[in-house]
């Protein structure tokens, strides 16, 4: 069991280079299988998701090369099996983007029940409803989806809930129905428009993503590609949230400011100083931090994946604060672990209440889930003293090399995977 080990206290300084988004990432491979000609991707996160998925992929039979850390080429013309299961793929969310892809490719799936971190409900009736809006027969059976269509037609969609993975699963399967079918009431999320963006990079017909109606031509086939995937917004905003809780001066690099605009909003309202580049943010904070209220929103809301680093560093702005979190209903298992460190938190159904403390303590914690995980990091940034972080698994679903990138901006951050090696680092920064 791998941890973090965290001397609190140091300011950052320096640049950091943020990777391709995850969430776009994930998508775009269960895309890529849509075509039985050779896609290429780049600027993918090389984190235990995606390496998953692309292991979930070969398995039924596709090609797939990794190029390197960062790229991969896929074809999907050896594809023999439409069935996904296996233990590790039931441990990723975005195991049920291949109901989409391959419902639309071959009109037949059977995918395994997602999984990922555990905040809440995350039920896929929405894609359901899509998918059987637009002809496919859909069961649930002994932990599987299971799809089946004799063709998929293009029809008229109304999402009752703002869903980004819904959005996206109908979007792929539509691409390869007979006619037209509309979205109304679509995800916004840059991740929604990325997908979309690589599906018509493969000749799909896609109009509408980023706006709340998405409409989509279907094609008989797609072809090859080559696409790079956007930044990551919540990486980039994890960094940006350890500058301002620690101090000092950070260049976040390679990230698309425009998706950034509510996790600046925010931190200029707690006392920091942003400045804004073509292709990166510069972060300037003194450390004294100004309370503030968040709500968590649908793009282009503050983001959920951002409220428990927001939470951090509203544990020791001056004066009270609120967190309302309206996506997840179980996103606030972390408090009891900021707790431990001195953070001064009530939850009330599904407001945290902040009342700021002048300094966090180190201690040893748990990571819940992926960003719970990322933020409990910051706090050990700033806090007195000595933090250890166990079972850091979920942190590295979904951030790669942190402690690195963490350790080239000033921070004392090693990964250990026993006792001895933490005893050796808080000897090494004593």
């Amino acid at each position: 069991m791998e941890q973090y080990v965290i001397k609190g206290g140091n300011p950052l300084n320096g640049e950091v280079e943020i990777g391709g988004a995850k969430n776009a990432a994930l998508a775009i491979l269960a895309a890529a299988i849509m075509t039985d000609e050779t896609v290429t991707i780049e600027n993918l996160p090389n984190v235990r998701d995606i390496n998953v998925l692309l292991q979930a992929i070969a398995e039924i039979g596709a090609m797939v090369d990794r190029i390197d850390a960062h790229t991969v080429k896929i074809n999907g013309s050896f594809i023999k099996d439409v069935t996904v299961d296996n233990e590790f793929i039931r441990r990723i969310r975005a195991s049920y983007y291949l109901i989409g892809a391959l419902l639309g490719k071959y009109k037949k799936a059977e995918v395994a029940l997602p999984g990922g971190c555990d905040i809440g409900s995350r039920p896929i009736d929405l894609h359901i409803k899509g998918f059987r809006a637009m002809g496919a027969e859909v069961d649930i059976a002994h932990g599987l989806v299971i799809a089946e269509a004799e063709k998929l037609n293009g029809t008229h969609i109304y999402l009752d809930k703002v869903s980004v993975g819904a959005t996206i699963n109908i979007m792929m399967a539509a691409s390869m129905a007979e006619g037209k079918t509309v979205i109304e009431n679509a995800a916004k999320e840059p991740h929604v428009v990325d997908v979309a963006n690589f599906l018509n990079s493969m000749g799909a017909n896609i109009r509408g993503a980023g706006t709340d109606v998405i409409r989509i031509v279907g094609v008989e086939k797609l072809h090859r590609t080559e696409y790079s995937v956007i930044p990551d917004q919540i990486e980039a905003g994890t960094f940006m949230f350890a500058a301002a809780a620690a101090g000092g001066d950070v260049l976040v690099k390679d990230v698309i400011p425009k998706h950034l605009e509510a996790t600046t909003a925010k931190l200029v309202e707690a006392g920091c100083k942003v400045e804004e580049f073509d292709d990166a943010v510069r972060i300037i904070s003194d450390g004294k931090l100004h309370h503030t209220q968040v709500t968590t929103l649908p793009y282009p809301g503050f983001p959920t994946d951002m409220q428990p680093q927001m939470a951090v560093i509203l544990g020791i702005a001056e004066g009270t604060s609120t967190v309302t979190e309206s996506i997840f209903e179980n996103r606030f298992k972390y408090v009891d672990e900021l707790t431990r460190m001195g953070a001064n938190i009530k939850v009330e159904s599904n407001i945290a209440i902040i009342n700021g403390v002048t300094r966090y303590t180190g201690a040893r914690v748990n990571a819940p889930d992926l960003r719970a995980g990322a933020a409990l990091v910051i706090a050990g940034l700033v806090a007195e003293g000595i933090t250890v972080i166990d079972d850091i698994y979920f942190i590295e679903r979904g951030y790669e090399e942190f402690d690195q990138k963490l350790r080239g901006i000033g921070a004392q951050i090693e990964k250990v995977s026993d006792e001895k090696e933490i005893q050796k680092f808080i000897l090494k920064v004593s």
